[in-house]
């Protein structure tokens, strides 16, 4: 370290200026959270000065300690930080906290502000976050890691308020974390008894030493301010201790202000006279947006020693690159992140069945990906059996080794989102995870950031409508698709059969965003229509699957298993004398980026009645067939009988549809 022995002169400095630049920030925005800021300073510069092993000027090191502020509404705290560390944070940044097209944001973003590892504000997820790029890093470490040869050491360090230890996604990826021995994991918790509404006495009673002990974590407890305290539990963290790690840090929210201890202190600007008798508290400077100078030569000090050590592990890569060169080759492979050439012609020479249902054929599309793409790598909510997420003849990844490509998160599906969302923010794997499709309301806020961070995720939701039968309404999916293709920059793809399948897969792999895979329980015939090759087809969104030989009276619309209902439909009404085009829809989005040309020739013109087949909410769809289409879908919730009793009710049949058309 710059400085060998703990100086708590420059820490209180360093403090001082994450205060002074975080209240100032949020009183010139007009708008903030001053309370985190102000109550965990202290932490934040011991972890800054003393503890990170990052480069600021390479926010990319592979091998770096990341630090994530799960309670995201803090945002100044990790601004003021990142800019006196050196990151590309400058302190005009700083001063446009919180305004439009800044790199500060309200909360963090990840890929839009360098230094941050992730996209944090829904309280809980972020600690998710931690613990995704946490296994990520174990993962990496038993892979790569040699005797003598220490590649991946890094640590995950997250910070997290009372509102992300109440959520529920708390509990789902913090028991997780203990089950798989996740010791490279530090959760710091700002305890400080207050929440928005008032004080923690009147709504909780938990002891959450216990709960972590429960879940197998080693827990400390210390004073927030108390630097030397910081100092004995950091080392032992640093160290580690074979289990994941809780530090509950006893805090005073809004530190120094006049709102001290209050609620008051959580979201709102001090004001004027409150930001200036903090000053006063802490005998800080009166010129606004101020850093000591002493600071300021602490991390310049700082930063070249940051350097110096990932020179020195850059050097320890080169020599096991050359111990071990096929090792280095598949580490390669990682951090590329390519996928075989010929990988969509072995999609394509994959023999599929003249019947398969959805989740059948994406478990043997799986099992070829797995083989050929080493940074693949998923499991499913309690349901690998069911969904088909399980990958043959591979471990399971937990505290007994982190070789496998296998995940159990057990009944945890909003926690599966936030651990895939941090493995895939790693830049290193390929997440997928499964569950039943009504089930996606679970984790739908972890597939919404997602989105917004652009990382490719993958979903495989089966189960995927009313057909499922007896279950009943209760696992009979109505809304989900709808509301999941209501969400920007997620991909939505339902195939239709194995051959879609196959193109479903391919096109999720390629994209650099998240998408959901909606697949069937019940069998579906492979149709010859649908083998197209993938630059056509279903890899283009939406595609004529069958051609009109007659003036058009109908043009039907379906996805997934109303495909081939639709075609039944339109061989009836040509037998009828009617003209009829099927159109297969698997993903509207891939299908409202091809260009206006092609579009036109598959939904443009004069195309008689416009019908949409899905069962399903109907709520979207008149985009393609108009105010007078005919929408043939459930508008209610399902009931519970065989499949077949269901779809006659639903009047998903021949007869159904054919009786809504000619009526």
């Amino acid at each position: 370290m710059v400085i060998k022995e703990l100086d708590t002169d420059i820490l209180g400095k360093i403090s001082g200026a994450i205060k002074q630049l975080s209240i100032e920030a949020i009183q010139k925005a007009g708008s903030g959270h001053p309370g985190m800021p102000l109550g965990c300073a202290e932490l934040a510069a011991y972890l800054y000065g003393f503890v990170l092993k990052h480069n600021p000027k390479n926010p990319n090191w592979i091998n770096r300690d990341r630090f994530i502020l799960s309670a995201g509404h803090g945002s100044a705290l990790l601004y003021s930080c990142l800019h006196l560390a050196g990151y590309n944070v400058s302190m005009e940044d700083i001063q446009c906290f919180r305004q439009l097209h800044s790199k500060t944001p309200g909360h963090p973003e990840l890929g839009h502000t360098e230094g941050v590892e992730a996209t944090t504000g829904p309280l809980g997820q972020g600690v998710g976050n931690a613990v995704g790029i946490a296994l990520g890093m174990k993962i990496m470490a038993a892979r790569f890691n040699r005797p003598g040869f220490p590649i991946f050491t890094s640590k995950v360090y997250c910070l997290a308020g009372d509102g992300c230890f109440m959520e529920g996604i708390n509990h789902e990826v913090c028991s997780w974390a203990g089950r798989a021995g996740l010791d490279n994991l530090v959760l710091i918790y700002d305890y400080n008894g207050i929440v928005l509404d008032g004080s923690m006495e009147e709504i909780s009673c938990e002891d959450v030493k216990a709960r972590f002990q429960a879940y197998a974590w080693e827990v400390f407890e210390i004073d927030g301010y108390d630097f030397h305290a910081m100092e004995k539990v950091f080392d032992i963290a640093k160290r580690g201790v074979g289990k994941p790690i809780l530090i509950i840090a006893k805090t005073v929210i809004g530190h120094g202000s006049p709102r001290a201890g209050s609620s008051k202190a959580h979201g709102a600007p001090l004001g004027e006279e409150g930001v200036a008798e903090t000053k006063r508290y802490w005998n800080l400077a009166e010129d606004k947006f101020f850093v000591p100078r002493s600071v300021e030569k602490f991390f310049a000090d700082k930063l070249h020693e940051d350097r110096k050590s990932e020179e020195e592990w850059a050097d320890t890569v080169r020599v096991w690159s050359k111990h071990f060169p096929d090792l280095h080759k598949e580490f390669l492979a990682f951090v590329e992140k390519g996928l075989p050439e010929d990988l969509e012609q072995k999609l394509r020479e994959m023999k599929v069945p003249e019947a398969v249902s959805g989740r059948a054929i994406s478990n043997k599309i799986l099992q070829l990906l797995a083989k050929d793409i080493p940074n693949l790598l998923g499991g499913s909510a309690d349901l690998s059996s069911s969904d088909g997420t399980f990958i043959s003849d591979e471990d399971i990844v937990g505290i007994e080794g982190f070789l496998g490509k296998n995940i159990k998160y057990g009944v945890r599906e909003f926690g599966m989102g936030a651990i895939m969302n941090g493995l895939a923010s790693t830049k290193l794997f390929r997440p997928y995870g499964g569950t039943f499709l009504v089930f996606s309301d679970y984790l739908r806020n972890s597939i919404r950031l997602a989105a917004l961070s652009k990382l490719p995720v993958i979903y495989q939701f089966t189960h995927d409508s009313i057909f499922i039968g007896e279950d009943g309404p209760t696992h009979q999916p109505v809304e989900q698709i709808m509301s999941l293709r209501a969400i920007p920059g997620l991909r939505v793809f339902r195939a239709a059969d194995a051959h879609e399948a196959r193109v479903a897969w391919f096109s999720a792999l390629r994209y650099k965003g998240p998408t959901a895979l909606i697949w069937s329980r019940q069998n579906l015939p492979t149709l010859d229509e649908t083998d197209r090759p993938f630059s056509e087809g279903a890899a283009r969104g939406g595609y004529v699957l069958v051609r009109e030989r007659r003036p058009l009276d109908f043009t039907l619309f379906a996805t997934g298993s109303e495909v081939c209902l639709a075609v039944e439909v339109a061989r009836e009404l040509s037998q009828l004398g009617k003209g009829v085009r099927v159109i297969s829809m698997p993903c509207w989005e891939i299908f409202e980026e091809q260009d206006e040309d092609y579009k036109n020739s598959v939904v443009g013109g004069n195309l008689g009645k416009r019908v949409s087949i899905e069962a399903g909410s109907s709520l979207g769809w008149f985009k393609y067939i108009g105010l007078d289409g005919i929408a043939i879908s459930v508008e209610g919730f399902g009931l519970s009988g065989s499949p077949k009793q269901v779809a006659e009710e639903f009047g998903f049949t021949v007869h159904g549809v054919l009786e809504q058309l000619l009526s």
